[in-house]
């Protein structure tokens, strides 16, 4: 049974009929629909906030990046609220954001990408900024869409900074390699830019003055004026164990960071957050189908919505659900299984909860709008796709 939503566009942009449910919370979800099957409950109101927050805050244009949660829920509340710009990593992604919201704009911010991609993001939808991180994709990028009205932004390495994924270990030019770049992107008549990520889940607010540091040097070292600066993702969200600081800070250091720079006065500052727009906005409701000792087996795991327990070893705020009697007030440490017969699907830390757990309780997991659904696997036949609204806030974090 999947609650999905129709998303077909229309002329003017606002592109989704209503979802066909809409609960006050998830415990009167589970009251109305009391599901054997993983249920997504998306908190509209914390994704318009959170959208409020950033555009309020940064100063330049505030970039989505659709990679993190794609679902036509989630970007349409993040384009009601004011959104008009996507980061997107692929046509597909590229595609789906034009025919959403015919009105938003597109940025293909892949280092690499297909010849075929790239043509078609430009002649089909209009796409005029591209990322590289190479020489070879410079020229894939001129020769695939031309040179003419295109900015190209070089994206740089930066140093590791504690986040939760490392991204500059797969892209990014060395300095020397970006002043080439740079270079060569004004030589070939496009508007240059620079663009860096300094991890994805980084909680050290530092980390972008230093990445702005590096843009400083190589800009000195190019001599070329840019158009551009991304100072992309990596923007982070409060786990269990780990509290966010607070988004000021980050601004606070990239503002700093900005006044040492040397730049035109009408260069576009630009930011890509994904998980701190939407990680909040949406929660998880499994059921439990057996329980074995201190070990409870239910109908989503690491192979589903929960891969992030394991290769950012984040841990989400779970409370259970139960309709028939209150919760007790003792709680004990329990494993989690999920659905797959892999022995590896399992929760790496243990979840507190009540302590008489049972067959056919309900589990709701907070904070898993980032990753969860768009690293979802079909392993064993099991994904999960079912989805609703709620109007309460999000799971508090303790």
């Amino acid at each position: 049974m999947a609650l999905e939503v129709s998303a077909e566009p229309n002329g003017n942009g606002a592109g989704l009929r209503p979802p066909q449910r809409r609960y006050q919370n998830a415990s009167a979800m589970v009251a109305t629909l009391k599901p054997s099957y993983p249920v997504y409950c998306v908190h509209e109101r914390e994704v318009k906030a959170a959208a409020r927050r950033f555009l309020d805050a940064f100063p330049g244009r505030v970039l989505y990046a659709v990679k993190c949660n794609p679902h036509p829920l989630i970007l349409k509340a993040l384009y009601d609220e004011g959104i008009r710009h996507f980061d997107t990593a692929s046509l597909a992604e590229v595609a789906q954001v034009r025919e959403l919201f015919r009105d938003a704009e597109c940025y293909f911010m892949h280092p690499v990408k297909a010849r075929s991609a790239i043509k078609t993001a430009d002649e089909v939808y209009a796409v005029e900024h591209f990322v590289i991180d190479h020489m070879d994709e410079l020229y894939k990028v001129l020769d695939s869409a031309g040179g003419e009205g295109l900015a190209i932004l070089v994206r740089i390495a930066t140093p590791s900074a504690g986040a939760a994924y490392d991204l500059s270990a797969k892209f990014g030019a060395r300095p020397a390699e970006a002043v080439e770049l740079l270079q060569a992107i004004r030589s070939e008549g496009c508007q240059a830019g620079m663009a860096f990520h300094v991890g994805s889940q980084c909680l050290m607010p530092r980390a972008y003055r230093t990445a702005l540091g590096i843009v400083g040097e190589i800009i000195d070292a190019a001599k070329v004026d840019i158009h551009y600066l991304d100072v992309g993702g990596g923007f982070p969200s409060s786990y269990l164990g780990a509290e966010a600081p607070p988004l000021d800070e980050f601004i606070g250091e990239i503002e700093d960071g900005l006044r040492d720079l040397k730049l035109r006065r009408d260069c576009v500052l630009m930011c890509e957050p994904g998980r701190a727009l939407v990680a909040t906005g949406m929660s998880l409701v499994v059921q439990v189908q057996l329980r074995k000792g201190d070990s409870l087996f239910v109908n989503d795991g690491v192979y589903g919505s929960l891969s992030e327990t394991m290769t950012a070893r984040l841990r989400f705020p779970a409370r259970r659900i139960r309709l028939s009697e209150a919760d007790t007030d003792e709680m004990g440490d329990f494993t989690i299984y999920g659905p797959t017969c892999d022995n590896t699907d399992q929760l790496p830390a243990p979840v507190r909860l009540p302590v008489d757990m049972r067959e056919g309780d309900w589990i709701e997991f907070g904070h898993i709008g980032a990753y969860s659904n768009a690293l979802a696997s079909r392993f064993n036949g099991f994904y999960p796709d079912n989805w609703v609204q709620v109007e309460d806030a999000a799971m508090e974090v303790d």
